[in-house]
């Protein structure tokens, strides 16, 4: 089994913009790109295999014929766990909140949504909404969202690129615009919208905000949206460690020249190349072109692989002890 290219899905939202297109070479019909789902095979957004043995292949559909390569833990029917997404925010995403896995699954048939953003660029000025400034009763919560006081009450956070974001289920949060993300998460769908700018969908009405379910899910205590990023620099090249959870985990690789990984059977990983002017994934004598946007699945269990030349690269892996 050898590694492969991903070709993603494209979301088409009123606040997207075109650099998926203009950075990263995404390619679609559609007029605004918002988000490329990278690895997916959730039902609303899959997935597909681009060339080699399994071309044209549901990503849900290899994983179920072949769970060894997602992890030693896997069996076939399980739910993929994780989603990886570009998202490009021209404009203010919705305030929202994401309720945790036992509220998603009891209400909403879907797992929760725990995720983490690593900011790839972010125009001069460009903020987003983490929780609140001060700590509000469900009431108060209510109430603001209400008299249309909310956005008096959110925490506003600037940005830069390279910074990282873990938002837990429950924090209220939103996109500012200006700011090109990668977002790695739960492979969930389950959003509840709160606050949406009084804007309008695609058919001329107000997009339906979830006022009641938010205001259950959502924790009203300040969040504290500053988080520890580990890094180390050997042999030209610079790793830092994005995010640790229970769901994902999640480093960040610079390199010039070439990186050495392994791919066990305790977790596949997933590359995603959003930075650096070239390079190539190689595994026994198997090789892939990186560019821009290249979007790549390592089997689990395939052993050494390595990553050469300027390269800017994602690498998601789960643990086997994680799977559910």
């Amino acid at each position: 089994m050898r590694p492969f290219y991903l070709k993603a899905p494209i979301k088409d939202y009123i606040w997207g913009g075109t650099r998926l297109r203009e950075l990263f070479g995404k390619e679609s019909e559609l007029e605004r790109l918002a988000e490329s789902w990278e690895l997916s095979c959730h039902p609303d957004g899959e997935c597909i295999i681009d060339g080699g043995e399994y071309d044209g292949m549901k990503l849900s559909s290899f994983v179920k014929e072949h769970p060894e390569a997602v992890s030693t833990g896997f069996k076939s029917g399980d739910s993929f766990p994780v989603l990886v997404k570009l998202i490009d925010a021209r404009n203010d995403l919705s305030v929202q909140v994401h309720p945790d896995d036992e509220y998603a699954r009891k209400y909403e048939n879907d797992n929760g949504k725990t995720e983490m953003w690593y900011i790839i660029d972010a125009e001069q000025g460009a903020e987003l909404v983490y929780g609140f400034r001060e700590k509000l009763t469900k009431e108060e919560f209510r109430r603001a969202i209400e008299d249309n006081t909310l956005m008096d009450k959110v925490n506003r956070v600037p940005v830069k690129q390279g910074d990282v974001f873990f938002i837990e289920p429950g924090t209220l949060h939103a996109i500012g615009k200006g700011i090109l993300i990668a977002e790695i998460q739960q492979s969930s769908n389950v959003t509840y919208r709160v606050y949406d700018y009084g804007r309008l969908g695609a058919d001329g009405k107000p997009r339906p905000l979830h006022i009641e379910k938010a205001i259950e899910v959502t924790n009203t205590e300040p969040s504290d949206p500053s988080r520890p990023v580990y890094g180390m620099e050997l042999d030209g090249v610079v790793t830092q460690l994005l995010a640790d959870c229970e769901y994902f985990n999640v480093n960040r690789h610079r390199l010039i020249k070439e990186l050495e990984l392994c791919a066990d059977s305790s977790s596949f990983a997933h590359v995603l190349m959003i930075g650096g002017s070239g390079g190539e994934l190689v595994a026994d004598n198997y090789r892939l072109e990186l560019k821009m946007g290249t979007s790549v699945f390592v089997p689990a269990g395939i052993g050494a692989y390595a990553i050469k030349g300027n390269c800017d690269i994602i690498v998601t892996t789960i643990n086997k002890e994680d799977i559910i």
